[in-house]
């Protein structure tokens, strides 16, 4: 979301500063215009700092899990083309024969955010997870498009994999946004491919206007947050290697923890999720940021006439709860499920809360 990139782009620039500060001060030491060595001690701590400084922060600072999510991939897979040029990277798990359930990750990560869904219910559903093109193993489509309109016409392709059986959709935050507007795409046959919805974190409109303190953010986007985007475009490789310093100095930490998070999650699951943001070009994740900002689905929802479980994790800043609630409230056949304690990373951090709901729902369409 909007909200988790401009928040770590700017702890990127504070760690560029702060490793450029201490080298400026280190030759000025050397060069006899600072006498006090504490200077010295400054500089070279500050240093040390920038390359060193995730250690404390993941070590002390968080507990370690018993299962802790790794970047597994199933040996399952198969590439769909797109007519833009880009290429899907599609995963299976589970049995041929078991009802189909597919999950569309959200904006920055990847398939394998979906670790642990997927050991927890790869037993129950034929799971068809893929890389959103630009991330993961999907290459980026050439005519440089990232709306989302495109992915969710990119979900259709996804969606002709389950054998014309009727599939569960599952996304979290702009993997929700996708499935919305496959809803109003891809409506004339909707109930005949697709069994049911669930929407995780997620939003129905410009993501600044469903984020914490959005009056603010929505007065800042055309100023401020919008010029910050096509500057990341012009500079990507500058911004990658802030995202870079600002992990290892761990600043990268404080912003997922910020954003992601309530304080309960594992050590794993807090690296795990913040190396999955160094992964992806910068200016790829600009791009699709842009296209959120002009995302606009509300008059979707009550046209909505499948089942659907609405999620959304109490404490989540980056997609409030009461956008959730709105959307449960919106679409005629829909349920509204709070992960507690929970934030926008709930899948990971209420993974076994969050699996049992998936599993409610799944077993209730499976029954009707």
């Amino acid at each position: 979301m909007p909200l988790d990139f401009v928040l770590r782009w700017l702890t990127g620039l504070l760690s560029l500063v702060l490793l450029g500060g201490s080298i400026y001060i280190l030759h000025e030491w050397y060069e006899g215009e600072l006498i006090n060595r504490l200077w010295l001690i400054l500089s070279w701590t500050a240093i040390v700092w920038s390359f060193l400084g995730f250690l404390p922060i993941t070590l002390l600072l968080r507990r370690r899990g018993v299962d802790e999510p790794k970047m597994h991939r199933s040996s399952a897979t198969q590439r769909i083309l797109r007519p833009d040029g880009s290429e899907i990277q599609v995963e299976f798990y589970g049995s041929p024969d078991a009802p189909p359930l597919i999950l569309t990750h959200g904006w920055g990560p990847n398939s394998t955010v979906w670790y642990y869904l997927k050991k927890q219910l790869a037993n129950q559903y034929r799971l068809i997870v893929w890389d959103l093109p630009g991330l993961g193993k999907s290459t980026p489509p050439k005519n440089r498009d990232y709306s989302i309109e495109k992915y969710a016409r990119d979900l259709e392709a996804v969606l002709g994999l389950a054998q014309n059986r009727p599939a569960i959709l599952l996304g979290h935050s702009m993997g929700g946004m996708i499935i919305l507007s496959f809803c109003r795409l891809f409506r004339e046959n909707l109930k005949q491919r697709v069994a049911g919805l669930i929407l995780l974190d997620t939003t129905y409109t410009n993501p600044l206007k469903t984020a914490i303190f959005n009056p603010i953010l929505k007065r800042l986007q055309k100023p401020l947050i919008e010029p910050l985007l096509y500057i990341v475009i012009a500079l990507s490789p500058l911004f990658w290697l802030m995202s870079a310093l600002s992990y290892l100095n761990g600043m990268m930490y404080l912003t997922t923890e910020l954003s992601g998070f309530t304080g309960h999650e594992t050590r794993g699951q807090l690296d795990f999720s913040t190396r999955l943001g160094l992964l992806a070009s910068p200016k790829i994740l600009a791009r699709g940021v842009i296209a959120m900002l002009n995302f606009n689905e509300t008059q979707t929802l009550p046209n909505i006439e499948l089942p659907v479980l609405v999620i959304a994790g109490q404490s989540d800043i980056s997609t409030l709860k009461s956008a959730n609630r709105r959307i449960s409230m919106d679409i005629p056949n829909a349920e509204f499920f709070v992960l507690k304690p929970g934030g926008h990373m709930a899948l990971m951090e209420r993974n076994a809360e969050f699996a049992q709901a998936v599993q409610m729902f799944g077993a209730l369409q499976q029954q009707r």
